[in-house]
């Protein structure tokens, strides 16, 4: 429910969030749906420059806001759309949206959202964002739950100190009503009453009037309740509940496509078409949450269920990818992923139908080369890959599968650039970009790879172009501050990297850059905060605790500065800072030798000019000058030009 907005700004729109009303975005949705025609009207650029986050959130907005960003996948067939956006799309939405509500210039000063307890977690998750981008003075959010198992949603609101919650006696239970909440028990308790095909007459009346309405919105939330409880379950109520987790993984909301996908199995009927569509996005669903143990059960079901040998090839593959994927190395079975994805493969070449044998095997053999690539076997890999590039080319429909083509052409571009042919690298990037020019992540890639190539400026035109064509992107700021810093524009880099965590405060490499910039910059109480914002984040980072290092010792702590360079060697005994670092302590509290086997360790690893003119200075200070001239020497052949080096040869000279 929504009052109306005050043009004074003073009014507090009521919004209720429950998932069950219009699924992912409830919330959302609707403050959108209050600002956006009003903003249409005074600031048309503002939601322009926001059609992908609001024609997301809020479908029903779709025909008043035209895509200007549409990527190729949205505009081809449903069996074609093989891309999953990542579970971090809804933070870029969430932020898009927060910043729509900053500069549309309708925004309300406060908002109340009622049922936050039983909001779909894109909800969650933009409040979150809008309570920490927003001072209370601009936006203050009330929130408002009848139960209370949010406890890290309320740390997030303590902490950002910008909303107070509300805690009502009763905020109602879910069922059957207007919009398929209840907000009075004693309604509740009539519904109750009533035999049963009353109840599924009254869910199939109210299913077909929110669908008489045209909004669908509807069809993400109540409509597949309803159906699901009416008088066809495992008819209509599977329909509605497929279509919409359908909608759900192309937009990448896979917490409501993995509910979803688990009421759907529950009245599908096993074995058929709909119910192996239900597993596989379900499957699909958990595995992007990172829930691998469920998704391998609901694979398992598939395999146990079906005699169909496409689901059994679907199945195999998808299981191998669960293996190979997994985050944790230690988890990480690539052996056991080999299997699946051969089995995977030896059915896909046993298919009838040569589209769908070309399109499910060059899939698998793109499996297979992921799993190659992880275990090393670069070559193996590419091979691979080029087998399915040409698969593709030569048995697949022309202008079909283009977004499967698109990703084996960037697959092939990845695989030569760690071969170390970047010159036809970047042909083949050139050629995956062409296909779809609006597709951010692959300009990302793209400048990455231009970047390893010294083209700087190109690379700072993908990047660019990444956070034109995307809402608020953190990695593309991330990657133009490494390019900023390789450049020396710190001032700039620093500007990027505090984009960055505005928008993801998770975001761990941006604390550890951040910080060691803001140390070199001569700010160590900035610095100071950013590497204990990381190592909440992890514990024991050696990156962190090397940074830490450096300010202690600059601070004239040397027993907490020598603490934090040992934890920084412990957990990563290659990293060269940490033992430069430590050396210059060691120099610094008179621990020659100390420093001169800390810079021996140090170069061990890496050739570095400024190590070896580090070490000649302590070995002239330990009377060694025979050593601390070869090192000088060595350091000039490694850096020419640089003056120290320089002037310490002349002055032995």
């Amino acid at each position: 429910m929504l009052a109306s907005l005050d043009p004074g700004r003073r009014s507090a729109p009521v919004f209720d969030a429950h998932r069950r009303l219009r699924g992912p975005y409830t919330f959302g949705g609707a403050l959108l749906q209050a600002l956006v025609p009003a903003t249409l009207e005074h600031a048309p650029g503002v939601v322009a420059e926001h059609d992908i986050e609001i024609r997301a959130a809020a479908p029903g907005l779709r025909d008043q806001v035209p895509p200007r960003r549409e990527p190729l996948y949205t505009r081809l067939p449903d069996e074609e759309r093989i891309l999953v956006p990542a579970p971090r799309r809804t933070l870029r939405i969430a932020n898009g949206i927060a910043e729509f509500v900053r500069d549309c210039g309708t925004a309300p000063r406060a908002v109340v959202v009622e049922n936050v307890d039983q909001a779909d977690e894109t909800d969650r998750e933009l409040l979150a964002t809008l309570i920490r981008r927003f001072s209370p003075a601009d936006l203050t959010i009330v929130v408002c739950s009848g139960k209370e198992p949010w406890d890290e949603f309320r740390g997030q609101l303590i902490a950002a100190e910008s909303a107070f919650v509300a805690e009502p006696e009763n905020l109602g239970a879910l069922f059957v009503a207007a919009d398929g909440t209840l907000d009075d028990p004693r309604a509740l308790a009539r519904y109750r009453e009533l035999p049963p095909a009353e109840r599924a007459r009254l869910h199939d009346r109210r299913a077909d009037e929110l669908a008489a309405t045209g909004d669908p919105a509807w069809t993400l939330g109540a409509i597949p309740y309803h159906r699901e409880h009416g008088g066809d379950p495992a008819g209509a109520g599977v329909a509605a509940l497929w279509a919409a987790l359908d909608h759900c993984m192309q937009e990448g909301f896979l917490d409501a496509a993995a509910d979803l996908g688990r009421r759907g199995l529950r009245l599908a009927t096993p074995g058929g078409r709909r119910w192996w569509n239900l597993s596989q996005g379900t499957a699909t669903a958990l595995a992007g949450l990172g829930h691998r143990r469920q998704a391998r059960e609901v694979l398992d079901d598939a395999r146990r269920t079906s005699l169909d040998p496409e689901v059994h090839s679907a199945s195999a593959y998808a299981t191998a990818m669960l293996d190979a994927r997994d985050p944790d190395r230690a988890r990480r079975d690539l052996g056991r992923a080999q299997g699946w994805i051969n089995e995977a493969i030896a059915i896909s070449t046993l298919l009838p139908d040569p589209a769908v044998r070309a399109f499910k095997l060059g899939f698998d053999l793109n499996g297979k080369a992921l799993i190659e690539m992880r275990e090393g076997h670069l070559d193996q890999a590419l091979t691979l890959v080029e087998s399915a590039i040409k698969l593709a080319e030569t048995d697949l429909p022309p202008g079909r599968h283009l977004v499967h083509r698109m990703i084996l052409r960037a697959n092939r571009a990845q695989l030569l650039g760690m071969l170390g042919h970047p010159g036809e690298a970047l042909a083949e990037m050139d050629a995956a970009v062409a296909m779809d020019p609006v597709y951010p992540d692959q300009h990302l890639d793209r400048g990455n790879l231009l970047l390893q190539l010294g083209r700087i400026q190109d690379a700072l035109a993908d990047y660019d172009t990444a956070i034109r064509l995307s809402p608020p992107l953190p990695e593309a700021h991330y990657n133009r501050a490494q390019l900023l810093l390789a450049t020396g524009d710190r001032e700039a880099a620093r500007a990027d990297l505090d984009r960055v965590l505005e928008l993801d405060p998770e975001y761990l490499d941006a604390y550890i850059n951040r910080a060691g910039l803001l140390a070199e910059l001569g700010r160590p109480e900035q610095a100071r905060a950013d590497v204990l914002a990381g190592l909440a984040l992890d514990p024991g980072n050696a990156y962190l605790c090397c940074v830490l290092g450096q300010l202690e010792t600059a601070a004239g702590r040397f027993a907490a500065a020598r603490a934090a360079f040992d934890d920084a060697l412990t957990a990563a005994p290659a990293l060269v800072p940490a033992w430069a670092g430590r050396a210059a302590l060691r120099y610094e509290t008179g621990d020659l030798d100390g420093a001169v086997a800390d810079l021996t360790r140090a170069i061990a690893v890496d050739q570095d000019a400024a190590l070896y003119y580090n070490r000649a200075v302590a070995l002239r200070d330990l009377g060694r000058p025979a050593e601390a001239l070869a090192d000088l020497r060595r350091a000039r052949d490694l850096d020419p030009d640089d003056p120290d080096i320089r002037r310490e040869l002349d002055a032995r000279r």
